[in-house]
């Protein structure tokens, strides 16, 4: 019996034993397409209707959305979402594409909607049919998030609005989005609202969605512009100019800080994907030769590749020591920690890969002749991404800093 069985309950253990039956018969094994590292590179049709076959499979079987209310398409349990995901994982299946529908939209309609909107959205969220998306960032308001200028203006029950969201990860699939707008332009954080849009259906009456190409050639990022889009205010998220408050709960659990689990599945080892841990670097190592010797044999590589090892497993235990709240002294400060711990974690794990492959490491994914497919340089280019999404880095250390140690506030 593992440990994380001896520490079930009852109805966790019974719970963690269908998963594990269920996915033994109904794991997909080898992916029919080639996947991207992650969802947030989804680009293609057939990597989409592969990947949310796989989700609808899974919130069929009740693995997705565990914690929820049976009245809003949840399975009704209690703090068996993690014992999913941790199976799911062990079993390297593959990932859920409606990660920003799951990590963020849906603890955020279940927190701030009204029940008929949270009844009507959240089943088909959690099946994966309806794809969603994130409108915060904006050309002149990433970083400070508060500086968001897309526009809503009331006319009766509706609302039309106005402006140009950026980096919109899944926008290109998203029949949803969730949206910080704003509402007063003499208040800067009383003057927001938060809204979900139906994007989908507004394509070319409203709304236009632009792929952003990145450096790696993926687009799985998007400019979104409204023009004139008129919505109901029965989309509107809690009271008007309490957007602010709203988008807290949004980014406390994309930062992993917040109280509902985010439904998670992944590990899948194929041949067209590639899981960033040491583990993986150390086999590289093992199979690249340095003239008439292996990238292995090279002590400094081989230390590198230990303390890298070390930090990963530290982080695994940081992530257990989150679950037991004796062990806990703050609420936000392990989650907060773990989400600046692991981009970073990921991004030096990618780093020194492309260092172990040498010269080869300028080889990317159609060269043939390209070290594991090519993958490590894609890693690496990718991994930026996680070290600014949902606040970068430093934004993540001026949190930890003001409101965990109670430093003074940077200027």
């Amino acid at each position: 019996m593992s440990e994380s069985e001896r520490k079930d309950n009852a109805e966790q253990a019974e719970f963690r034993s269908y998963c594990q039956e269920w996915i033994a018969k109904n794991h997909p094994g080898e992916p029919s397409v080639r996947l991207p590292l992650s969802p947030l590179e989804i680009m293609t049709p057939e990597q989409m209707a592969y990947l949310q076959s796989w989700q609808k499979s899974a919130y069929d079987a009740g693995l997705v959305g565990c914690d929820y209310p049976v009245e809003v398409g949840g399975g009704g349990r209690g703090d068996c979402q993690r014992v999913a995901n941790e199976e799911l994982v062990a079993a390297r299946t593959p990932y859920y594409p409606n990660v920003i529908g799951l990590g963020m939209a849906a603890p955020t309609v279940f927190h701030h909607a009204n029940e008929e909107l949270k009844q009507r959205l959240l089943p088909r969220l959690f099946s994966g049919e309806d794809i969603w998306c994130q409108g915060f960032s904006e050309p002149g308001a990433g970083s400070d998030l508060a500086n968001v200028q897309t526009f809503a203006e009331r006319k009766g029950d509706k609302w039309v609005i106005n402006g140009h969201k950026v980096w919109t990860s899944l926008a290109h699939f998203a029949e949803w989005m969730i949206i910080l707008l704003r509402t007063d332009k003499g208040h800067k954080y009383e003057g927001l609202s938060y809204f979900v849009v139906p994007i989908a259906s507004a394509l070319g009456k409203g709304v236009t969605v632009r792929p952003l190409i990145k450096m790696t050639g993926e687009t799985g990022f998007n400019e979104v512009l409204f023009e004139d889009l008129e919505i109901d205010d029965s989309y509107r998220l809690d009271e008007l100019g309490k957007g602010w408050q709203v988008a807290m709960t949004t980014l406390l659990h994309e930062r992993g800080a917040g109280g509902l689990v985010t439904p998670r599945a992944g590990g899948l080892k194929s041949k067209s994907s590639l899981s960033i841990s040491a583990r993986n670097v150390m086999e590289l190592a093992g199979n690249t030769l340095r003239g008439a010797q292996r990238a292995s044999d090279d002590p400094l590589l081989r230390d590198r590749m230990v303390k890298q090892l070390i930090r990963e497993e530290a982080l695994k235990e940081h992530q257990r020591r989150a679950r037991v709240s004796a062990l806990t002294d703050h609420p936000m400060r392990l989650p907060l920690q773990n989400k600046l711990l692991a981009s970073e974690i990921a991004q030096d794990t990618a780093a020194l890969a492309l260092e172990v492959e040498g010269p080869a490491a300028s080889l990317y994914l159609a060269d043939e002749n390209a070290p594991a497919r090519g993958q490590w340089p894609l890693a690496y280019m990718n991994s930026y991404g996680m070290t600014i999404a949902a606040g970068t880095s430093e934004i993540q250390r001026n949190i930890l800093g003001e409101r965990v140690l109670g430093l003074a506030k940077s200027k």
